[in-house]
C-alpha cells in the first residue's frame, strides 16, 4: 500500500484498502476558523449535541478576520469563543496566541505523522509534509466529526511525484509546486493522493514540505504527503504532545501516475492571474510592474521565509511605487523574527509588518487590492477577486521573488537584487 492507504486502514481499522474503497475511520483531530467554525457550531446545536468527542482534539483558530475587521467578523468570533468555553475546548487560540491555522498546528505540535485530520479549510492539506493524512471538509462534515470523532472517506488513488537533483539558488517548496501544477493543471490530481519524494524533497526543510502539501488542493488533491524521515522526527519530537506512528509507501506500492522532475533545471516560479497552474518561470514574468506585495499566509509565512526575505532585502528600501506587507505566520514565528533583527529589516525597508492573519490571502483584510491594481503574493490562489477588486490581478510566488520585486517595483529575478547565493 501506498502511505496514504496504510493510515486510512490503520484508522478504518482495517488490515488493508484498495483506490475507490469507502472507509469510515477515526478521527485524530478536528480543525475549524472563524469562517468555518459558525456553520459548523451551528449545525452542532441543531443536531442537540451536548458534547464533542474530545475537548482535547477539536482545535478553533479564528484567524481569517482578525483582529475582527468589522461587526460581523467580531460576532463570528464570538460565537466560536463561547462554544469553546461551553464544551472545555483546550484547543482555542484567542488573538495575541493565535496564528494561522496551517502555521499554527504544525508549531504547535498537535499535528503529528500517521495522524488523521480534517478541517473545514481546504488548505488543511498542509499537515501531510509531517506524513500525516490531512484533507479539507465542509463544515456540516465537521460537525459531525467534532460530535463523533469520525468521518467517512473514498479511499483515492495516489499520484507519485519524484524530484531529481539539486535546487538553483533562490528556489524552494513554492517554485516545485506551482511548477508541478503548472504541469498537470489545477484538477491535474482531482481526489487523488499527491505523494512527493525524490532527492529534492529529502534535501526540503520541514517548512518547505508543509508549502508544497499546503498548494496540493490547489492541483485538486485529496491530500498531499511526504513520507516522513530524519528531518520530519527533528522537527515532530521537541514538539509532540502524544505518541505517534510513522508510515512509508511499499516498494510495490501501486500508483495511477508517477511524474519525475529534474529540480535542477526548474528556475523560480510566476504563477499569472488567474489560476495557480498559470505558472511560469520568472524570466517570463521580468519587468511586470506590480502594485503590492505581500508575504505571508499559511503558504508562505513561516520563519524560513522570513529569513530568505529579510536577506534580501536587508539594506534595501521597498520602491517607492508600490507596497508592502509582511505576516509572520504565529506569534511564535513574530517573536522569532523579532529576536533575530528581521522585523527591523522589514520596517527600515519600508514594509508594514502585521500580527499573524490570514487577511489579504483572501481578500478579508490588510492589503485589499483595488481596480486595476496588481499584486505580487506569496499566498496560495490568485482567482479573479481573490485579494479585492474583480478587476485587480495576483500573480503568485515565492518570498525570494516577491522580496527582490519589492525592491525593484517589477517582477526580477532574485538574483538581480541579491546575487546568486542564498
Amino acid at each position: 500500500m501506498t502511505i496514504t492507504e496504510k493510515i486510512l486502514a490503520a484508522h478504518a481499522g482495517e488490515e488493508r484498502v484498495e483506490p475507490g474503497e469507502l472507509v469510515n475511520c477515526r478521527l485524530d483531530l478536528t480543525l475549524a476558523n472563524d469562517i468555518t467554525a459558525p456553520v459548523a457550531i451551528k449545525e452542532f446545536a441543531r443536531l442537540g449535541l451536548d458534547r464533542v468527542f474530545d475537548p482535547e482534539r477539536v482545535v478553533l483558530v479564528p484567524d481569517h478576520f482578525t483582529p475582527n475587521k468589522d461587526i460581523k467578523s467580531a460576532e463570528q468570533c464570538r460565537l466560536i469563543r463561547e462554544f469553546a468555553r461551553e464544551f472545555g475546548i483546550t484547543n482555542y487560540f484567542e488573538v495575541g496566541r493565535m496564528g494561522i491555522e496551517h502555521c499554527l498546528l504544525p508549531e504547535q505540535g498537535l499535528v503529528l505523522p500517521g495522524d488523521l485530520v480534517i478541517g473545514a479549510d481546504s488548505h488543511t492539506c498542509t499537515y501531510g509534509a509531517l506524513g500525516a493524512f490531512a484533507t479539507g471538509v465542509g463544515s456540516t462534515d465537521l460537525a459531525a466529526g467534532m460530535a463523533l470523532g469520525e468521518c467517512w472517506f473514498k479511499v483515492p488513488e495516489s499520484m507519485k511525484f519524484i524530484y531529481h537533483g539539486r535546487l538553483q539558488p533562490w528556489v524552494g517548496g513554492k517554485d516545485l509546486i506551482l511548477y508541478t501544477i503548472g504541469d498537470i493543471g489545477v484538477d491535474g490530481a482531482r481526489y487523488r493522493a499527491m505523494e512527493f519524494t525524490g532527492e529534492a524533497i529529502s534535501s526540503l526543510s520541514v517548512e518547505g514540505r508543509l508549502t508544497m502539501c499546503n498548494m496540493a488542493i490547489e492541483a485538486g488533491a485529496k491530500n498531499g504527503i511526504v513520507p516522513p524521515d530524519e528531518k520530519t522526527v527533528a522537527y515532530v519530537e521537541k514538539r509532540a504532545k502524544r505518541e505517534y506512528r510513522l508510515y512509508d509507501s511499499d516498494p510495490d506500492a501501486r500508483y495511477v501516475e508517477v511524474r519525475e522532475y529534474d529540480a535542477s533545471s526548474i528556475e523560480p516560479q510566476v504563477a499569472f492571474p488567474h489560476l495557480p497552474e498559470n505558472a511560469r518561470p520568472v524570466s517570463e514574468a521580468q519587468g511586470i510592474e506590480i502594485d503590492q506585495v505581500v508575504i505571508g499566509s499559511c503558504t508562505n509565512g513561516r520563519i524560513e521565509d522570513l529569513r530568505v526575505a529579510a536577506k534580501i532585502l536587508a539594506g534595501k528600501k521597498v520602491h517607492q511605487r508600490l507596497r508592502v506587507v509582511i505576516i509572520p505566520g504565529t506569534q511564535e514565528i513574530y517573536l522569532q523574527a523579532l529576536r533575530e533583527g528581521l522585523l527591523e529589516v522589514f520596517v527600515e525597508a519600508g514594509a508594514a509588518v502585521s500580527t499573524p492573519t490570514c487577511g489579504p490571502c483572501l481578500g478579508g483584510h490588510m492589503g485589499i487590492l483595488a481596480r486595476g491594481e496588481r499584486a505580487l503574493s506569496t499566498t496560495n490562489r490568485n482567482f479573479v477577486g481573490r485579494m479585492g477588486h474583480p478587476e485587480s490581478e495576483v500573480y503568485l510566488a515565492g518570498p525570494a521573488v516577491a522580496a527582490a520585486s519589492a525592491v525593484a517595483g517589477c517582477i526580477v529575478h532574485p538574483k538581480e537584487v541579491a546575487g546568486d547565493a542564498n
